[in-house]
């Protein structure tokens, strides 16, 4: 079975196309090496790829649609498709806003209609966000709470790719799944996300700065458990005759945890403390994020098996290698 990643250079993107081609899936990969963070971190993802047999990558930037006919041609043969190609990030959705109609509208349009003219296409696998929760205040967060008071531009461009993905599922029958993702963290990390950027603080001697004074919890979640619900989803689609074949799953560890003990785990596993520097709340952030993951594994028997304990140490061992410290 040939799939197509798109993101395929991306954190998760990564992790999953390394995860398809260990048990011999074929794997097409599609990425635009953006430079909203660290280009060689990419390259260095896409050195790991470049290894197996079974992957091919090709550059594209799937908001152009202009290359719209060469990004076809590309992907014949794909039969499935994991959509994770996005602009990440509540924070430079207030200075960049052009980005994520780019990024996030145009490309995922694009994904919908490569898969529309695919005669042979059987599945679409999309991220979201937990983001799309924006103002909600009942905890757990679930899949059946409305939605729609989303609190970034970041989060209204992901509510709007499950709302463009239910329309295509209506209109021509396209089986997708969406997948709001909740605080991914791990080995080849994101160098904006908060367990990245405090371990290079804290190695450093830099200060942290906790927003809210530190008063927020986060469904952090390791990127194997990711993955894990990923691929689960790939492997299960949705029948073609539910009206329509679309579904959502919240994907978390469904147990949020403080800022400051996630501080107090990355110290633990670094052998060095943290200076910390408190911030009030910031445009666009939400107080706690927390997964109700019932549906998920209900439908699909998904379990997150890492916490914080585990999960930090191994991030910290693979920053150490990575950054030669």
């Amino acid at each position: 079975m040939t799939t197509l990643v798109t993101g395929v250079a991306g954190f998760i993107g990564y992790h999953t196309a390394i995860r398809l081609l260990a048990r011999g899936d074929t794997i097409v990969g599609i990425d635009s090496l953006s430079d909203y963070y660290s280009v060689a971190l990419k390259q260095a993802r896409l050195d790991q790829l470049t290894k197996h047999e079974g992957f091919t990558f090709h550059r594209f930037d799937m908001a152009e649609r202009a290359a719209f006919e060469a990004i076809q041609s590309a992907i014949k043969g794909v039969v499935r498709v994991i959509h994770l190609a996005a602009q990440p990030g509540v924070r430079h959705s207030i200075e960049h806003p052009f980005d994520y109609v780019d990024s996030n509208l145009v490309a995922h349009m694009t994904v919908l209609e490569l898969c529309r003219h695919n005669p042979e296409f059987e599945h679409l696998v999309y991220g979201s966000s937990s983001s799309v929760y924006g103002a909600n205040t009942k905890l757990p967060f679930s899949t059946e709470d409305r939605v729609e008071r989303p609190v970034s531009l970041y989060a209204a461009t992901k509510l709007a790719n499950e709302h463009m993905s239910y329309s295509y599922a209506h209109l021509y029958g396209i089986p997708q799944t969406g997948l709001r993702f909740f605080t991914v963290y791990g080995p080849w990390g994101r160098p904006d996300m908060a367990v990245y950027l405090f371990a290079d603080a804290i190695f450093k001697g830099r200060p942290i700065q906790l927003f809210n004074n530190g008063e927020m919890r986060r469904d952090f979640t390791y990127i194997d458990d990711i993955v894990t619900g990923i691929i689960a989803a790939h492997d299960n689609p949705p029948n073609p005759t539910e009206k329509p074949p679309h579904r959502l799953y919240n994907i978390g560890s469904s147990e949020p945890e403080p800022l400051l003990r996630l501080v107090g785990v990355l110290e633990n596993a670094i052998g060095k403390e943290a200076r910390l520097v408190m911030k009030p709340l910031q445009k666009g952030e939400v107080l706690e994020t927390y997964a109700d993951i019932a549906v998920i594994k209900r439908a699909l028997g998904f379990k997150p098996t890492i916490g914080l304990d585990i999960g930090i140490p191994r991030f910290v061992e693979w920053f150490k290698s990575f950054h030669k410290i």
